[in-house]
Order: C-alpha cells, then structure tokens, then sequence
C-alpha cells in the first residue's frame, strides 16, 4: 500500500513538474528555507509543498506562514488557469460535441477555482482568514465537477491531463488550506 502510494506521489510530482518549473526558475534556492520547511511540515504534502515553494523565488523570500500562504494560492492560481486554458484548447479541437460540451463546462469550472483562489488572497490580505479558508476550499472542489460529469457520460474518457491537474490542484489547496489553518 505505501509502495502504490509512493509511485502515485511520484507519478503526480513528475506530471506537476513543468507546471512548478515553469511558473518560475529564478532565484531558485538550493535548499528551502527554515520557513518553508518548518510550514510545510505542517501539511499533508511535505515533499510536494516544499517543491512548489522552493520553486518560486517568492518562497525563498517570504517572511512568515501568511506570505507562504499568498505564495501557494498564486502556484494553485497558476494550476487553474492554465489547466482552464487546456480546457478550452481539447474543448475547441473536439469533434464530438458532447466531449466539446463537457469540456467548456471544465474550464469554466477552472476559472471559478482561480476566481476563488483570488477571493481567498483578498480574504487573506484583510486578515479574514475563515473566509479565505472558505475560498480555497471550494477551489479545491469545483474540478471535481468535472471528472463527475464525465462518469456520467461513460463513452467519453476524463482526459488524463486534466485529471492529473485536478489532483494537482486538489494537493496545492490542501497545503494552502494547512497553512491557513496555522495562521487563525
């Protein structure tokens, strides 16, 4: 069991790699900061947090758990929005247009997590962080709109990017929901 776990953990760490590379190499420290391990050894994803902060150069420079916090919603932010625009791109090459249908609804769904990824950065800003909690929470859940919707539909296949963005998401949040919990 903790062999399958190890092997999804790193399938899913491999397939998120260009999206963490790519959101930014600058500045990018050896080893993360104190802050950062000392956060995100209070998350559920240890390794795959301190990759995604480590990778930003903000990471390197935030100075408490809320500016670490900031720095997880804008990577999940970065999720959302590109896998929105995935979306949109499979939605506009489809030929069947019950696939096309399905796959519009998922990259509205994406720009509702980034949306509330947004809401939940403002809520933070204010100190408001039950609401940000709030915001990040259903980030995290309207992507499994998506996947729902394509089981109802059992001869359409959920495309594998799209569910290994989901997952991506779904652990980006969860860090960033561990986080928040740290500060109130």
């Amino acid at each position: 069991m903790a062999s399958m776990a190890n092997t999804l953990f790193f399938l899913l760490s491999l397939s998120l790699a260009p999206l963490i590379l790519s959101h930014s190499l600058q500045n990018h420290p050896s080893h993360p900061t104190p802050l950062i391990q000392s956060t995100c050894n209070a998350t559920a994803y240890y390794e795959f947090c301190i990759a995604s902060l480590a990778s930003d150069p903000a990471g390197s420079t935030a100075s408490d758990v809320r500016s670490l916090s900031v720095v997880a919603i804008n990577i999940a932010m970065t999720n959302a929005t590109n896998t929105s625009s995935i979306a949109s791109s499979l939605a506009q090459k489809a030929t069947d247009p019950s696939l096309r249908a399905l796959l519009r609804t998922c990259a509205a769904k994406y720009v509702a997590a980034q949306d509330a990824l947004q809401s939940a950065m403002q809520s933070i800003n204010e100190e408001m962080y039950d609401y940000a909690f709030v915001h990040v929470s259903a980030a995290a859940e309207y992507p499994s709109v998506c996947r729902a919707l394509f089981k109802q539909v059992p001869r359409l296949t959920y495309p594998p990017e799209l569910q290994r963005r989901e997952e991506g998401l779904e652990m980006l949040c969860k860090i960033a929901l561990d986080m928040i919990s740290l500060l109130g």
